[in-house]
């Protein structure tokens, strides 16, 4: 089946691109969420229309995606846990600490788009990506000290 992307989908494609995909991915997840439409001639048409507004939407999101990763690359959180005498941590710093230190700065940060491939499990500096945006990472510092 043939779909018009109306937002960027990871590993499929961005806003207007005509794509094939499974029927069943395109009926039961991307239709349903609005993500797609399929590709009728109405549906092309429509698209033609609101494209224009849909990218200068977009530039702005863009823009303050960009703002918001130069406020959030020089950010450094510091936590402190119990850790054994080889400075491993009893427990761990996880991507739902991370969120909630950067709500108390100020940000807001999903826990999804913090980018850590396992908990932080020893002390130390660390260095997390943040993604703000599709396009758009930064790397935020985390230290973890002794308690």
């Amino acid at each position: 089946m043939i779909v018009l992307l109306k937002n960027e989908v990871d590993n499929l494609g961005s806003f207007g691109d005509k794509v094939r995909v499974a029927e069943g991915y395109a009926r039961n997840y991307l239709i349903p969420k609005g993500l797609a439409v399929p590709a009728t001639p109405g549906n092309m048409k429509q698209f033609e229309a609101e494209k224009e507004a849909f990218l200068k939407k977009a530039q702005l999101t863009l823009d303050s995606a960009e703002k918001l990763k130069a406020s959030l690359d020089g950010v450094t959180l510091n936590f402190a846990r119990k850790a054994a005498e080889d400075e491993r941590l009893f427990g761990s710093v996880t991507s739902h600490d991370i969120e909630e230190a950067l709500k108390a700065k100020g940000f807001s940060v999903e826990k999804k788009d913090i980018l850590l491939g396992e908990p932080i499990k020893h002390i130390g500096r660390n260095t997390v990506t943040v993604k703000v945006h599709s396009r758009v990472t930064a790397d935020i510092t985390v230290d973890v000290v002794k308690e």
